[in-house]
């Protein structure tokens, strides 16, 4: 196909795949410091100089002095050329390349959306830094300091997470950023202007918590008081190279402490992430300040099969579980699972993994509750299955579920599962067979008897119920006992 590919896809196809791992399945690498080793492929030799950077996405070799990013390694390493480079890394990730057709207006544009995008992302590395640095001053951040002490935190994991602190005030980010224009910072999120033309930091008397990308780049900020003011939290506004409905804060910390990632647990805060790193416990992430959507579950799954979901165990976290269980069918497949752990009253997995230990809320998380159980407890806790109509409304809640479940052995299982708990063979024969591409029996039309005497037919809610299924699908008849069509 003929056309440019946009820029933005690039970037994100280079950030939504691991370089470790792309190399390592070509050049065997070895963990060292923070960054891996290899005998460099592009020249010979025997003791190792090639290095490969998880955390900034980028190789070097120190002898030949090769270096670039996935794209870089796959062309030199394969001898492609770019487009072929992007297309082979689209189908490792999984996507389709898109094309477009650019005249100038449009070049225009583009290098313009560049410039806009690397003028964020300078100016908020900038605010971090100032931020980290603030932390640092005891006459202005002793409050933070003693907070996040007392949340057990250390100096070390605050560095890891690059945690921060944006002093009270109306201009300290103002002052502290004095070279950059203040219409860059409100363009960044980090100031606002208000009618009156006045223009002061968005941020103020908060511990500052940077989202970065999972290249590392600081994309936007999260702020949290350390009293009962509110909002409790404060997240950076929507931004062109943020949009927090797709982000989570501490993917890029999590990916950088555990080179293969078997799961992630998704909290909702970010002190619960780094509280839970504190304790040795590095794969959590959070969403930011919204609730769990289907492109946080599928970035996710890009890195882990297993997710599992801690919430609250009140109403609304039970809520919030289903409804990330909705979202998480249409990505189920083998390979891929999404639990749920609920928590205590009162508790979150920062106060509860101090008051019990990691090795406890470990144990925890390997017990937590497989999302299509949880599924079928919520389905059936309503209802009374030694009831016809009750394993009819099972049925008529379940199927619709389970169909957006892609075709498989998973499917096929829930099928199964539904059929036993319907006691309808209907569901695991003639339903199964459908799912799997095979045509059902042809239901033939009954001859009209013209002597047949007529009587009025008033069907009950149960037979209702199972008529509404026979006429979505007609070939499930042929799984209906005798006396049950007798009743309908």
């Amino acid at each position: 196909m003929s056309g440019r590919i946009p820029q933005d896809f690039i970037n994100n196809l280079i950030e939504r795949v691991d370089i470790c791992q792309i190399i390592d399945a070509r050049v065997k690498l070895k963990r060292s410091g923070q960054n891996f080793l290899g005998l460099c492929p592009f020249h010979d030799e025997k003791t190792p100089s090639f290095s490969v950077s998880q955390e900034k996405q980028f190789y070097h070799c120190f002898s030949c002095k090769n270096s670039g990013t996935v794209l870089t390694f796959l062309m030199e390493y394969e001898g492609l050329d770019f487009v072929a480079a992007v297309e082979s890394l689209a189908s490792i990730a999984g996507v389709e390349v898109p094309r477009e057709q650019l005249g100038k207006a449009a070049q225009a544009r583009d290098k313009k959306q560049q410039q806009t995008h690397k003028r964020l992302f300078d100016v908020l590395d900038e605010a971090s830094s100032y931020f980290q640095r603030m932390l640092r001053q005891p006459e202005q951040a002793q409050a933070a300091v003693d907070y996040l002490k007392a949340r057990g935190l250390s100096g070390l994991i605050a560095r890891d997470f690059a945690i921060g602190y944006a002093p009270a005030g109306w201009d300290g980010l103002l002052k502290g950023l004095e070279k950059t224009p203040p219409a860059v910072l409100v363009e960044a999120g980090l100031a606002v202007t208000s009618e009156k033309g006045r223009t002061y930091d968005r941020f103020r008397d908060r511990i500052m918590f940077p989202i970065r990308d999972v290249r590392g780049r600081v994309i936007a900020f999260g702020g949290r008081v350390m009293g009962d003011e509110q909002p409790k939290y404060m997240n950076s506004p929507e931004l062109p190279i943020f949009h927090k409905g797709r982000e989570l804060y501490g993917l890029y910390e999590a990916r950088r402490a555990v080179r293969k990632l078997n799961s992630f647990l998704i909290v909702e805060g970010y002190m619960d992430v780094v509280a839970l790193a504190q304790s040795g416990i590095a794969n959590s992430v959070a969403t930011l300040g919204t609730a769990t959507s289907a492109e946080h579950l599928e970035k996710l799954y890009r890195y882990a099969g297993e997710l599992v979901c801690c919430f609250d165990g009140d109403r609304a976290g039970r809520a919030a579980a289903w409804k990330a269980l909705e979202l998480s069918l249409p990505l189920l497949r083998e390979g891929r699972s999404l639990k749920f752990i609920f928590l205590p009253d009162g508790e979150d997995p920062d106060s509860l993994v101090r008051k019990i230990g990691k090795k406890e809320f470990l144990n925890r998380v390997s017990q937590a509750m497989p999302g299509i159980e949880y599924l079928f407890q919520r389905l059936t806790e309503d209802l009374d299955l030694n009831a016809i109509d009750g394993r009819a409304r099972l049925a008529e809640l379940g199927l619709p579920m389970i169909e957006q479940v892609p075709d498989g052995v998973l499917k096929q299982l829930m099928l199964q599962r539904l059929a036993d708990l319907t006691q309808l063979d209907v569901f695991g024969s003639a339903l199964g067979r459908s799912t799997m591409g095979q045509d059902g029996p042809d239901l033939r039309r009954h001859e009209h008897v013209e002597d047949e005497p007529y009587i009025e037919y008033k069907p009950s809610k149960i037979s209702k119920d199972l008529l509404s299924r026979l006429l979505k699908y007609p070939h499930f008849i042929e799984g209906v006992p005798v006396e049950v069509r007798e009743i309908i």
